[in-house]
């Protein structure tokens, strides 16, 4: 299937309910700060930024006037301070905005912001982007199932994320992963059929190569592997149930094979298992959280007629569960998803204690 007929050419962007700004506030997500995504368009130059094989990134480097830049630097100085700190100015001193760079590429448009401590040079990014609730919500998910927290902030239209840190998964895969050891490429297969199946339960899309980072971590003798989704615009929005498993994208085509080549069937079936438990968990440990978000996600809007009837019945002739048949809109389908896993773990346990 070609990339076209899989995904939708542009996925509009929804805007953020009474309910879901409720539970940003209870959450502690929605917190003024002092300055909007459009401020930031209104640079007066830019350059194009390449990479350090002169290949074109696909982001410009943004200048504004003298004035402008004053005002615009001390602003994201306290944003930053907000998202990383105690929200004081006492840290701006130290703080100097280097570089804001805008991508056209995308739905998302965001700017990314390099700040730097004076003392150190130690830098880190964030990125400014406009509110869409599907990218919240696959935010907010991202922080309650998988297993590592994010940090964002939402005011009005205005969206913070912070910097996910890791190697660009189509560069790794090009240029790192043919100099992988096998065990290391082994453990590589193991962790994307996690990804793959934790993509699917929470039903996150687009995860093509260049929408996940590859995080090395050395641990003793070896070198740990794992992968982290950097971009949640295709929350619950498309149709076909396919866009939800990153193993069908051409740009996972290698990813695939080393599944293939690397792990026997017993193996990848005992993974989706061991991820499915894990997600199963995080539901649980999550408590009133996740079922206020899945309430807010319910009565939302965050996809058309067309593609929440083909996905709920796609993934009804997956599982036979008919609550999927049942859907109405795309947060019914998500929460059928995850009481199905959860349902199935249960099950699984109390067959395990009536065995013992």
């Amino acid at each position: 299937m070609t990339e076209e007929k899989l995904m939708s050419k542009k996925k509009p962007a929804y805007p953020v309910s009474p309910k879901l700004h409720q539970y940003l506030e209870d959450y502690n997500r929605n917190i003024e700060i002092p300055i909007f995504y459009d401020d930031l368009l209104r640079f007066s130059g830019s350059v194009v930024v390449y990479d350090q094989h002169d290949q074109d990134t696909l982001w410009i480097r943004v200048y504004y006037s003298e004035f402008e830049r004053v005002e615009i630097d001390l602003s994201l100085k306290r944003v930053y301070s907000i998202l990383h700190s105690d929200g004081s100015d006492d840290i701006i001193q130290y703080l100097n905005v280097d570089t804001i760079d805008y991508c056209t590429f995308g739905n998302s448009k965001p700017f990314r912001i390099k700040v730097r401590n004076i003392l150190n040079d130690n830098f880190t990014y964030f990125y400014v982007k406009k509110t869409d609730a599907s990218r919240i919500y696959g935010l907010e998910l991202e922080h309650m199932l998988s297993p590592y927290n994010l940090n964002f902030l939402v005011y009005k239209d205005t969206l913070i994320e912070e910097h996910i840190s890791g190697i660009p998964g189509d560069v790794f895969i090009k240029d790192m992963l043919p100099h992988c050891s096998e065990p290391e490429k082994a453990q590589i297969a193991k962790e994307f059929v996690k990804f793959n199946e934790r993509c699917m339960i929470r039903l996150l899309g687009d995860m093509r190569s260049y929408n996940y980072v590859i995080v090395p971590t050395h641990d003793f003798d070896h070198v740990v592997y794992r992968i982290r989704a950097i971009d949640f615009d295709q929350q619950c929005y498309e149709g076909k149930f396919k866009v939800y498993r990153p193993q069908f994208f051409k740009e996972n085509n290698i990813m695939v094979a080393l599944v293939r080549d690397k792990l026997q069937h017993s193996s990848v079936d005992q993974y989706k298992i061991e991820e499915r438990s894990m997600v199963a968990k995080r539901i649980k440990s999550s408590g009133k959280r996740i079922k206020k978000l899945m309430r807010c996600m319910r009565t939302d809007k965050i996809s058309s007629r067309e593609n929440i009837r083909q996905l709920k019945m796609e993934i009804f002739a997956y599982t036979q569960d008919v609550a999927f048949k049942k859907s109405r809109n795309m947060g019914n389908v998500l929460s059928a998803a995850l009481d199905f896993v959860l349902r199935n773990y249960e099950n699984v346990n109390v067959k395990r204690l009536l065995q013992q």
